[in-house]
């Protein structure tokens, strides 16, 4: 579209208003009057009017922009929603693995228990009836064993041989030897153990005989009957000192 320049024909109008002027200015100078020249160039322009057709571009063009604005608008809150969903998907998946770890150490930690009771219970009841066998070797041996009072004449020794198979012999002897070197009448002076096997009190070996203070027989009996029933047999009753000195 053409525009109709508004300044273009005030400078032409000026123009004419100028000529004009300056014919009336000569027609009144025999009158004596002063002709007065226009500013042209000082003079207040119109501004462009745009047409109909550039008005409807225009709004057309601020459509599209806006347009354009909703879609980025809503393109980033469809990233957003999808970013959400995506993080909360991982914080639900890490909860998940969380809670199955938990639940599997759980049942490892309650299967481990078990086993621990299980093992614990078998190794129970393997020392009964290991301490019922010895109970009943015991019984068995201290039967042929002389009796108190009796003479055996024999050694401490021979007689402590003779009333138990070799093997609890040899843990028999590493003890009494430690405890008193095989002297039925020794004595703790600190603490008043007296005998082979060093009974606190020695008056407990009574319960095998009267003669209990020098009677080896009677001395190495109570000593048997008690490493048996506190320990299970003179092997373990040695297990047991070679780690506390005592028994």
């Amino acid at each position: 579209m053409t525009r109709i320049s508004v300044r273009g024909v005030a400078v032409a109008s000026a123009t004419a208003v100028t000529a004009v002027g300056a014919v009336v200015g000569v027609a009144s100078s025999s009158q004596g009057a002063t002709p007065q020249p226009v500013d042209v160039a000082g003079a207040t322009l119109l501004a462009d009017v745009p047409s109909a057709t550039q008005a409807q571009t225009i709004s057309d063009n601020f459509a599209v922009q806006s347009s354009a604005q909703r879609q980025s608008a809503d393109l980033a809150a469809q990233k957003a929603a999808q970013e959400a969903a995506r993080l909360k998907a991982a914080a639900d998946a890490q909860a998940k693995a969380d809670a199955d770890k938990a639940a599997a150490d759980a049942a490892a930690a309650q299967k481990a228990a078990a086993d621990a009771k299980a093992k614990a219970d078998a190794a129970a009841a393997q020392q009964a009836a290991a301490r019922a066998a010895a109970k009943s070797q015991l019984s068995t041996t201290t039967d042929s064993a002389p009796t108190a009072g009796s003479s055996t004449g024999g050694s401490p020794q021979s007689i402590a041989a003779g009333m138990m198979d070799s093997t609890q012999f040899q843990c028999f002897s590493n003890i009494v030897t430690r405890e008193s070197g095989w002297n039925i009448t020794a004595r703790n002076p600190s603490s008043g153990a007296y005998g082979l096997v060093q009974a606190l009190p020695g008056s407990k070996m009574a319960s095998a005989g009267s003669d209990w203070q020098t009677n080896p027989a009677t001395q190495i009996k109570w000593g048997l009957g008690y490493m048996n029933a506190t320990y299970g047999s003179p092997c373990d009753a040695w297990s047991f000192w070679q780690v506390h000195h005592a028994y």
